[in-house]
């Protein structure tokens, strides 16, 4: 991403940053505050151009309200059911490192769910849940490239591949600890792509990365379902940069209904004896001999 810092004062210069080849400008300085997201008065309530009550409540469902609440635009039926479809499929995966330290947060305070979620929600990096969108840009950079130059998708995805390669980059959205010999999500997931005609460029690019990682990485791994999810929201027309959301927005569902069994069935301090028991200290020992009678 580049972010490029515009302003009108002498006394701010402009400043540039690249992260992941997307461009952004901030601006610093006296500007015009503007939002489009809602506004309200005393009667009403007004989101992305709609009444919250007359027009949304009831008539649109949650995954669509999120949507409508990123672009302003009302999901089409296939964006509808893709986006509802990869909600449900990233929300729950069992005691993942995220679950295991929201319900440890939560058993250290009960009171604080809001912690215990926030706790969870900020393990969702480049290798736990985040490589949904690093994956998205991946194919997106694919599918843009062999736009520009009118090249092959495989093409294309070849060299990406091999440079990647030559940059010692691993390739995100392939491969899975559990699933090794293949992601059951990830089918699932294509077998909606196949029977609502939605493989598009984003999803030839994933297929053609799983073939060609064998002759440029030398491994054979399967698509994962961080690498599925991207490559069918992105054949709908859901925007690149608000992939990262989806495996957040899921997961803060997954990790309410962890938390709310927490509350009632509590395993955090158990998880923590066995993490105990598991690992075994070789540090330095104690110089302070051990008196008689007390436990060492």
């Amino acid at each position: 991403m580049e972010i490029i810092y515009l302003t009108n004062s002498l006394a701010f210069p402009s400043m540039t940053f690249t992260i992941q080849g997307e461009v952004s400008i901030m601006l610093i300085g006296k500007q015009v505050a503007l939002s489009a997201i809602s506004t309200s008065d005393a009667h009403s309530i007004t989101i992305r151009g709609k009444d919250l009550c007359s027009e949304l409540i009831g008539k649109m469902n949650f995954a669509d309200f999120y949507y409508f609440l990123l672009t302003g635009q009302q999901a089409t039926p296939l964006q509808s059911l893709f986006i509802n479809a990869t909600l449900v499929t990233i929300a729950e995966h069992g005691l993942t490192p995220t679950a295991q330290a929201a319900r440890m947060t939560y058993d250290a305070d009960p009171g604080a769910l809001q912690a215990a979620v926030a706790a969870g929600i900020l393990g969702a990096g480049s290798v736990v849940m985040g490589t949904s969108e690093v994956c998205g840009r991946m194919l997106h950079d694919i599918v843009e490239t062999a736009a520009q130059t009118s090249a092959s998708i495989l093409d294309v995805t070849r060299a990406k591949l091999k440079e990647r390669k030559e940059n010692k980059l691993t390739v995100p959205g392939y491969g899975h600890p559990l699933h090794s010999s293949g992601d059951p999500r990830t089918r699932r997931l294509l077998e909606m792509a196949t029977e609502h005609n939605v493989q598009g460029k984003h999803v030839e690019a994933l297929l053609a990365i799983e073939q060609l990682l064998p002759e440029i990485y030398g491994r054979t791994l399967p698509i994962n379902v961080s690498g599925t999810i991207p490559a069918v929201l992105l054949d709908t027309g859901f925007p690149v940069g608000a992939l990262k959301g989806i495996p957040i927005l899921a997961r803060t569902a997954g990790l309410l209904g962890h938390l709310y069994e927490e509350s009632t069935r509590p395993i955090g301090f158990l998880m923590y004896h066995h993490a105990e028991q598991a690992i075994t200290y070789d540090g330095p020992k104690s110089c302070v001999p051990v008196q008689a009678g007390v436990p060492a």
